[in-house]
């Protein structure tokens, strides 16, 4: 009887598992359903208001006007080497602001004096917006690839910075003084516990800046570049290319959409032990 009711009991949460998985597998299915129906709605409104002129048309075209306008940059290589640039850029720019981040917390967290020294100056320095420090990027490194890569890194690393020092900080002093007295060197603590107890925080700090960073390659494409996405903004202001304009700004906010998706696959990778929030506790 009690072998019945245990079988019964692991079919019942075999069944239970299966069914959470395919419902997982088909909310990821959907996941580019609200995108899609976006773009209708947009398509939607923009068709209509040709008709009726709620606001000048020329200013606020169809995504299929702009579809049909992308490919033409496409063909003509504009678009194409201006996306790579700027990815090129985002991508250099964001690892080093956030690899430095994540040695200068981990210093700060190991010593007092560093934390004493460098977090008043970390306080003053962090809240002055990007778009103030660009002009002395260029006149310090000149205009080409150097300023536009590290205004993105300095707009990176603050984010990173505060979120990871409050991740070590956080960590289970127990769980040191466990290790400690087994007798694990300093190096072992670091890699076996800080880093992995730290990590929730390094990733929620990257999450944070990646917006951060791409806002800080667009404003330093728009002044002083030759290519990329916000040159292609400029551009088109001065012209008054306004479908050109359009391209860019759906194209930012696909490339960020696709590098936070990125980021939510290595989240999801590296931080399969955790489990928690209202998604897992409640059954449906």
């Amino acid at each position: 009887m009690e072998n019945t009711i245990i079988k019964q009991e692991k079919s019942y949460a075999v069944s239970s598992n299966t069914k959470k998985e395919k419902g997982w597998d088909l909310q990821k299915q959907l996941q580019a359903l609200p995108i899609i129906m976006f773009f209708i709605i947009w398509e939607g409104f923009t068709r209509l208001n040709m008709h009726f002129s709620f606001v000048n048309p020329v200013f606020f075209p169809p995504p299929s006007l702009i579809l049909i306008n992308g490919w033409e940059l496409y063909k003509s290589g504009i678009l194409f080497q201006s996306v790579l640039s700027s990815t090129i850029r985002i991508f250099i720019g964001f690892v080093l602001g956030a690899s430095f981040a994540v040695i200068i917390a981990l210093l700060m967290g190991r010593m007092k004096k560093i934390e004493f020294w460098f977090t008043p100056i970390f306080n003053m320095i962090g809240p002055i917006p990007a778009l103030a420090l660009l002009p002395l990027f260029i006149i310090w490194f000149g205009i080409g690839e150097i300023p536009k890569i590290v205004l993105i890194a300095w707009t990176t690393f603050f984010p990173v910075m505060t979120n990871t020092l409050d991740g070590i900080k956080s960590v289970n002093s127990s769980f040191i003084r466990s290790a400690l007295s087994l007798g694990a060197k300093e190096h072992q603590i670091y890699t076996k516990i800080i880093i992995p107890s730290t990590l929730p925080s390094i990733m929620a700090g990257c999450q944070i800046s990646l917006g951060l960073a791409f806002s800080a390659l667009i404003v330093s494409e728009m002044m002083g570049a030759k290519n990329g996405l916000g040159y292609i903004i400029v551009d088109a202001r001065n012209y008054m290319k306004m479908l050109n304009m359009y391209v860019a700004i759906v194209l930012i906010g696909l490339e960020y959409s696709f590098f936070a998706l990125v980021f939510k696959l290595i989240e999801k990778k590296l931080l399969s032990w955790r489990i928690g929030g209202f998604h897992h506790a409640v059954e449906k």
